[in-house]
């Protein structure tokens, strides 16, 4: 076996202790196994399922290039984990690259009725703009605690997006049958999915899936790093657009 194999081993080898140390190879019980999945288990312990480290591996590597790619050209990225376990972290993954996520429920239309959508941001940043240089002052103490309480709920659901100014170009997505709406629209509208799915996941809906757990913390954690991390290192060797020539004489 030559260097380079021998290497590649290592790398393959390293990758798959560290995903078995943070719990990626836990899926759900048999009863609840996608028939998707079936290729992708390893076998079955006290009637859960044990994902197969190694396929694991080679999806995420494919998903990585993707997402590396789209770095590289600018590409707007959504990342969207709207269940307790991921919500924290898709908000940082959002801050870390300024780039949109939903976090706390995803909106019926986000993407296929988008300029309602945008109408709908748009009052959430005029209303705080108001706030904000006391415009709302002229209203009674009742009206304006109702619109403190409109001003959060939009907060809420739309903060997250509120720089996505165009659909985006792919999504991340943790636990894609939990957020089946936003995976539906999606395919809609031919936008990519890179998804972290877990055993009861349909991995023919997903573009790029990451066959692993979707439901742990430090699981879900992960992958996210290393989504982050391929989205930044594209993003170092992306090319700068020429600038126009200056045809005045």
């Amino acid at each position: 076996m030559n260097a380079e194999n021998t290497q590649k081993q290592n790398g393959n080898t390293s990758l798959i202790e560290e995903m078995f140390n943070v719990g990626a190879h836990f899926g759900y019980t048999k009863s609840r196994r996608h028939p998707s999945f079936r290729s992708i288990i390893f076998g079955t312990k006290k009637k859960v399922d044990i994902v197969n480290l190694e396929k694991t591996g080679l999806h995420l590597s494919k998903a990585l290039d993707f997402i590396g790619e789209y770095g590289r050209q600018n590409k707007v990225l959504l990342f969207v984990g709207t269940k307790p376990e991921a919500r924290k972290i898709v908000e940082e993954a959002g801050k870390t690259l300024n780039t949109p996520f939903v976090s706390n429920r995803w909106i019926g239309g986000t993407l296929t009725n988008f300029p309602q959508i945008r109408r709908r941001v748009s009052k959430f940043t005029g209303l705080l703009e108001k706030r904000s240089t006391g415009a709302l002052d002229v209203y009674t103490k009742k009206e304006r605690l109702l619109l403190d309480r409109e001003i959060e709920k939009l907060r809420r659901n739309f903060s997250g997006i509120v720089g996505m100014e165009k659909l985006p170009d792919a999504l991340f997505v943790i636990d894609p049958r939990h957020e089946d709406i936003a995976v539906s629209e999606a395919r809609q509208l031919n936008i990519p999915i890179v998804a972290l799915a877990g055993s009861d996941c349909n991995l023919a809906d997903i573009a790029y899936s990451i066959p692993a757990n979707d439901a742990s913390i430090s699981s879900i954690l992960f992958f996210t790093d290393k989504v982050i991390k391929a989205y930044q290192e594209g993003k170092k060797s992306s090319v700068p657009e020429p600038k126009p020539e200056n045809t005045q004489s």
